[in-house]
């Protein structure tokens, strides 16, 4: 990582993550007062966290890709998912009593890297309720995401994982619907297509479930919970 101005291009960038965006002028004129930070750029295959460090700082990608990855219980390497600037991230992690990574955050693509310290954080979210309010929210859609994610690659066979991402994603109390296409679920998934398209041809032929397109009939609940 190599450190770069903070120039007001990155400003910009910096005004549209979720995390500042809808905040009034004179806090953003505040944060720039106030925030203590360090502006990186980031060369492709570079490791930014690694998983079980702590978190030390709040991280925004202003620009590039970041690819999040961990190891699960059976020791493979499995994308989580992919960032793209920009947007802070790590966030649920910042002020936790527990603020080990569960993940590592690798660079897929050239970025530019934000590092505002935690203590210049916790002062101005401390003081200012409408920052307050917009750090809870994202931290909060955040960490759904990333504990639904965790949850289902903690489960070592293909068939737990996509009965706990069926019950995660049901619209009624025998309906799921899929968010994904089939190649977009399988790496979700941690899996291969031609292996999840095999696993629910056999959930179909077993009587558990039946699909229409991307509507999920949960046949046989009792037997799916078993799963899980």
């Amino acid at each position: 990582m190599v450190k770069i101005d903070f120039t007001d291009e990155y400003k910009q960038l910096l005004w549209q993550i979720p995390l500042f965006r809808d905040l009034d002028v004179n806090v953003k004129h505040r944060l720039m007062d106030e925030l203590e930070f360090t502006l990186y750029k980031v060369s492709r295959k570079e490791v930014v966290l690694q998983q079980d460090t702590r978190c030390n700082h709040l991280y925004v990608l202003l620009k590039g890709e970041l690819e999040v990855n961990i190891i699960d219980v059976a020791g493979n390497l499995v994308k989580v998912e992919e960032i793209i600037a920009p947007r802070a991230f790590a966030t649920p992690h910042l002020f936790g009593e527990n603020n080990i990574l569960p993940a590592t955050f690798t660079v897929s693509k050239d970025s530019i890297l934000l590092m505002a310290t935690r203590t210049s954080v916790f002062k101005l979210i401390s003081s200012v309720p409408q920052l307050l309010h917009s750090f809870l929210c994202v931290t909060g859609n955040c960490n759904k995401c990333t504990v639904t994610r965790l949850r289902i690659l903690s489960y070592k066979n293909l068939r737990s994982r996509f009965v706990y991402y069926l019950m995660e994603h049901r619209t009624s109390a025998g309906i799921a619907l899929l968010e994904h296409n089939q190649v977009q679920l399988a790496d979700y998934l941690g899996v291969t297509r031609p292996a999840l398209s095999k696993e629910i041809n056999k959930m179909i032929k077993e009587g558990l479930i039946s699909v229409d397109k991307r509507e999920v009939t949960l046949l046989n609940m009792q037997g799916l919970k078993e799963y899980i």
